[in-house]
């Protein structure tokens, strides 16, 4: 096998220590106008446009390390799979609550623990949301001021300005397939975004696989029409084959800034408020380095704001140990209530998925890596060979997965929300504001179903597999807009003890209706030309699993998440159960925002680094445009006439790439249960390496 670690050595543009902002405890400020507690994705790109203001100081706090020891498993690409930092003190190594729909499964929620968050260990990919699904987020704000920020117009400009786009290289695009359309990209963002300089032929093969089965090809799917087929664009440096990521892009270029201090190996504990005349006023924020630090846990005071970027587990986390979430909750784990908001922690939603493995007779990344090749080249250069990562995927819609009988699930669906809304089981709240809030999202998501959005993804991963190690290959299959919701709650007043993390999966009867449709097209990708010329035979789930049932008993055995949760500092207005305002502003606090990608109320058919660069670069705007006086991005979209903008892109998206209706499969035994239906449980499958990092 080739030296990863050699590798990363010659990268020397990227990989110095002296990073601009990094401090030890000693060197730290008494107060800073913004504190950021999280220094991942989001919380490094607003770290960085806020200090282009000299005269505004922030303080990043990252419970992770710098990375800097780690540089060689997080700058090759192709380490992601092979050697990357999952599992390790990088990776905060949560664990759901055992999933009554799973068999009492416990399931895995790896996330960044390192400056740059999940962006620094991720499958690096950029696949944006559809304008459609945008648009919903601003409907969902019925009509407060700033909803317009979080509609496509002004996201897609968003996204656009925070990358750098690099067209691949002819071979590349020939050998890919590869469309795109360069006006859908930015030109001058930190963020570099490209291709791989090495594809495997066998890649060539996936759009036009996927147009024999009904899903066509898309032409432009960072535009709004992202559905359909298509190599994906990833978060590659090619000008030396690296990653590039938030610490890479945002931080690591900057000259010295006396402004900007980044303090790794601290994790925030709490905020510490006093009122101010109807809300809450956060004065300080107190860290430490781990809960075995004596009291008392030092502080450091807020100027201006706190801006909570901790990703969907940390940022719920610190509200409720600063006392500030559900009342129940927080009594029964012994917080007294600074601030009763209930919508802390609940609508918790995530994109879960499985795979079928094959075994394979083609070159992929597993066999090349068991071979030792890609080695970096004698002259110091990078091989390109290194980074190749998973980018064939497609987005399938509801009647590619049902075909005639798509209609009928979505009035099952939308016929049940009465029942669901009072089951515990399915809406774990009986608050009535969070209530309302399960409510409007259910609808939104039912709404979507019968539009051309995905709602199942699939993916070749060519990165190997449990079932055949090197010499096999899995199309893998997520559900994108899950109707399950759950919640994430704290359960003791040590903010070191990790919250209780309960997602509910398949707590909706839809979601394994929908996956099963999904995982059995992935099947059916294997068996069809010309991508099943490089298949010798089936290794997982194998011929004794083809009847409904039998699918839905191994799905339950064997699904895991893509990596994606949200939600859980849901934007929505405060009678819905919302955590955040159109501004990121929390409901009944004077000075905290929450920046990340909690605040998004609905999946997305996406991964989420694309939109949650959008959303940091939103959010620095918005703070700008409160303490500097420039345009927001809502003022922005509404003197640009955003209404026109936004119609004219929402009809191209429905006139680009309009899905292919897959032949009728009969009426699969799709109708959903009655509520209280008792689902048969089966035995725990391993789940592949690969198959990881492929979904993150």
């Amino acid at each position: 096998m080739y030296s990863l670690l050699t590798a990363a050595v010659l990268l020397s543009s990227t990989a110095s220590t002296a990073v601009a902002g990094i401090i030890t405890p000693d060197q730290i400020l008494p107060s800073y106008d913004f504190v950021i507690a999280g220094g991942g994705l989001a919380g490094l790109v607003i770290a960085s446009r806020l200090t282009e203001d000299q005269n505004k100081t922030v303080l990043v706090i990252e419970a992770g390390d710098t990375g800097d020891a780690v540089r060689a498993r997080i700058d090759v690409p192709t380490a992601a799979y092979f050697n990357g930092l999952v599992g390790t003190s990088n990776d905060w190594q949560y664990l759901t609550e055992p999933q009554a729909n799973l068999g009492g499964r416990n399931v895995s929620w790896p996330r960044g623990k390192v400056l740059g968050g999940s962006s620094a260990v991720n499958g690096m990919y950029m696949v944006r949301p559809s304008a459609k699904e945008m648009d919903y987020i601003e409907q969902l704000q019925n009509g407060q001021p700033g909803a317009t920020a979080w509609g496509w117009a002004s996201m897609f400009l968003a996204m656009k300005k925070s990358e750098t786009f690099t067209p691949p290289a002819p071979q590349i695009q020939t050998t890919g397939n590869i469309l795109y359309d360069q006006a859908s990209h930015g030109s001058q963002g930190p963020l570099h975004t490209s291709y791989p300089g090495f594809l495997y032929p066998i890649v060539g093969d996936w759009q036009a696989t996927l147009s024999n089965i009904g899903i066509p090809t898309s032409p432009d799917p960072n535009g709004g029409a992202g559905w359909g087929a298509f190599i994906a664009t990833s978060s590659i440096n090619p000008t030396n084959w690296t990653r590039s990521y938030s610490r890479s892009a945002y931080i690591d270029p900057l000259p010295p800034r006396s402004n900007l201090h980044i303090l790794a190996n601290q994790t925030v504990t709490k905020i510490i408020f006093q009122q101010n005349g109807g809300a809450l006023q956060a004065t300080a924020v107190e860290y430490a380095n781990s809960g075995y630090q004596p009291k008392p846990w030092p502080t450091v005071g807020v100027g201006k704001e706190v801006l909570l970027a901790a990703g969907a587990v940390g940022s719920p986390n610190i509200l409720m140990q600063s006392g500030v979430g559900p009342a129940d909750k927080l009594q029964a784990a012994g917080v007294q209530v600074a601030h009763a908001l209930p919508g802390v922690g609940q609508h918790v939603q995530d994109h879960i998925s499985t795979q079928v493995a094959f075994k394979t007779n083609a070159q992929t990344a597993a066999t090349l890596y068991a071979a030792g090749g890609g080695q970096p080249y004698p002259n110091g250069t990078n091989n390109p060979e290194q980074s190749f990562i998973n980018s064939a995927i497609a987005y399938s819609n509801i009647t590619d997965l049902l075909g005639s009988y798509a209609s009928t699930l979505h009035d099952q669906i939308v016929a049940n929300l009465t029942a669901f809304v009072n089951d515990r089981s399915k809406n774990p709240s009986a608050d009535p504001a969070v209530t309302a809030g399960y409510q409007a999202i259910y609808k939104a998501n039912a709404d979507m179903v019968m539009s051309q959005i995905g709602q199942v993804e699939l993916l070749l991963s060519l990165t190997g597999t449990a079932q055949g190690g090197a010499g096999s290959f899995a199309v893998q299959a997520a559900l994108q807009h899950p109707f399950s919701q759950g919640q994430l709650y704290i359960s003791t007043s040590n903010p070191f003890d990790y919250p209780k993390i309960d997602p509910g999966y398949f707590s909706h009867p839809a979601d394994i209706v929908m996956l099963r449709e999904g995982i059995k097209l992935a099947r059916k990708i294997g068996e069809t030309a010309p991508l099943n010329g490089s298949v010798v035979s089936e290794l997982s789930p194998g011929p004794t699993v083809s009847t409904d049932d039998q699918w839905d008993g191994w799905l339950r055995s064997v699904i895991g998440t893509e990596y994606h949760p949200s939600c859980t500092c849901a934007m929505l207005p405060l009678e819905q159960g919302g955590v955040v305002d159109p501004t990121l502003k929390v409901y009944g606090l004077a000075n905290v925002r929450v920046t990340d990608s909690s605040v998004f109320p609905i999946q997305f058919a996406a991964h989420l680094m694309a939109p949650t660069y959008g959303l940091a670069e939103q959010a620095a705007d918005i703070i700008k445009s409160q303490y500097n006086g420039t345009p927001s991005p809502a003022a922005l979209q509404t003197q640009t006439g955003n209404p026109a903008t936004r119609s004219a892109t929402e009809t191209t998206a429905r006139q680009t790439g309009t899905p292919g209706v897959s032949p009728d499969n009969g009426k699969p035994s799709a109708a959903l249960p009655s509520v209280g239906i008792s689902w048969s449980l089966m035995t725990v499958l391993a789940a592949g390496v690969g198959a990881f990092f492929t979904m993150l």
